[in-house]
């Protein structure tokens, strides 16, 4: 099926062919007739599955005969839970665009707050921004949402993740209640779902099953090893495997600070990429990531889903996220456009559940490699399969900062749930964990063993 079968105009086709888009992906195939016909959307895709253009191309393709916009209007916005991602949700538009007479920009904190308000002031027909700026800049007068037709929430679990739930119900209450939502997910959690009930109204299912984490040109293996031996294992991979580019996933910007240095006293030259540097800092480390001129980049989770590159050798969870989903993100960066790449992950034993969860939401087990020399003092176990994580409604919201330096709450679920406690008063969660009874297998989570 060719994309002029989809409705779409000559020009949005010429841009699109000149990307070498030669046909549409199962979830452009699916959403764009469904939002052509003005129907609000619930999408589960995966990145690398062509969901950008599968609500952009049909934005385009509504607003091109559309009269010009008004000044600090928009016809469109799209919520996106980080700067990077907006950044490269906007570039796709402007290619999408190039023979359109339609305006698009991305607007996120961390940057000068005056270019994007100017900006505005010619109006811009699809707005892409992360919820804090945009809410700055609507309490600011700077833009107004009178003339808004579409919403879109893109990476919607993400931005769920990163406790953007109350700045999100804010950005809905001011909009028109006349609008077409589309809401984009890679996964409809139990949290997705509760979301877009508060802001869908009866909305067309799309869910494109396509694991990144199980695609066969992405080669996953781990290998055990003992935290205090990850940096010299790292150096030996490199240096003996004779690596040529890495993406490197670790968890804190102190360990990525910490990493770098480690290897530049090995005469491996690295950078590190968090939500401590500067925009203009960040952006330009990307751009040197993917034309190759930095050959190893460590990043916090922040660049799990804003950085696509079609040729990326590899990636290495230095360590394992605390999400099961995030490390089929993470891996998803590798292996693109048909292209081979490899996943690998260190896991010592203090990563043990996290080991498990992955594991269970992949279905199978990761292939174990052991490194000559790096065989771990404290064993890891083989993993229970069939570990099953439980959303928890009486977790306490993280600290976490957002894309504008600011702590934010992260709630367990989307709305506010007051913990609930047994007939002492005492917090349930506070409670023994109970004996198995006889015959059952003991739960290993709850019994304590494994914490």
């Amino acid at each position: 099926m060719p994309f002029s079968t989809l409705g779409l105009s000559d020009p949005i086709l010429k841009a699109i062919s000149e990307l070498e888009y030669s046909a549409p992906t199962p979830v452009q195939k699916q959403a764009i007739p469904e939002i052509l016909r003005g129907n609000d959307l619930l999408a589960a895709a995966q990145t690398g599955t062509g969901k950008t253009a599968s609500f952009v191309l049909p934005l385009l393709q509504r607003f091109q005969d559309l009269p010009k916009i008004r000044p600090k209007r928009i016809r469109a916005l799209i919520l996106t839970p980080t700067r990077e991602l907006a950044v490269q949700v906007a570039d796709n538009i402007a290619k999408y665009s190039k023979y359109l007479p339609l305006t698009s920009m991305a607007m996120y904190g961390g940057v000068d707050i005056a270019p994007q308000k100017q900006r505005l002031i010619e109006g811009i027909d699809i707005l892409v921004a992360t919820p804090g700026r945009l809410l700055d800049m609507h309490s600011q007068r700077a833009l107004h949402f009178d003339e808004l037709s579409v919403l879109v929430l893109d990476e919607a679990d993400r931005m769920l993740d990163m406790g953007f739930i109350e700045d999100i119900n804010k950005i809905i209450e001011r909009l028109p209640t006349e609008r077409q939502n589309l809401l984009f997910s890679a996964t409809l959690s139990k949290q997705v779902r509760f979301l877009a009930k508060t802001a869908i109204e009866d909305p067309v299912e799309i869910e494109i099953v396509k694991d990144n984490a199980s695609a066969p040109q992405i080669e996953q293996w781990l290998t055990t090893v003992d935290k205090d031996k990850k940096s010299a294992l790292i150096s030996h991979l490199i240096t003996e495997q004779n690596w040529q580019q890495a993406l490197i996933f670790i968890q804190t910007k102190k360990g990525a600070a910490k990493l770098v240095s480690q290897l530049e006293k090995r005469g491996i030259a690295a950078e590190a990429i968090h939500s401590g540097r500067s925009q203009a800092i960040r952006e330009q480390l990307l751009v040197d990531f993917k034309s190759g001129k930095i050959r190893f980049l460590v990043a916090t989770g922040i660049a799990s889903r804003g950085i696509d590159i079609d040729d990326l050798e590899r990636v290495v969870n230095y360590d394992l996220p605390d999400e099961a989903d995030d490390y089929i993100h993470r891996i998803g960066r590798t292996g693109r456009a048909g292209a081979c790449g490899e996943a690998i992950s260190f896991v010592s034993k203090d990563d043990f559940r996290n080991l498990c969860a992955i594991e269970s939401r992949l279905g199978q087990l990761i292939v174990r490699k052991e490194i000559e020399g790096f065989a771990p003092i404290k064993e890891v176990p083989i993993s229970i399969l069939n570990f099953k994580p439980k959303f928890n409604p009486d977790a306490k919201p993280k600290q976490r900062k957002d894309n504008t330096g600011q702590d934010k709450k992260r709630s367990a679920s989307a709305g506010t749930v007051k913990p609930r406690h047994d007939k002492s008063g005492r917090p349930a969660s506070d409670k023994p964990a109970q004996p198995a009874k006889s015959g059952e297998r003991e739960n290993p989570w709850t019994s304590g063993k494994y914490r």
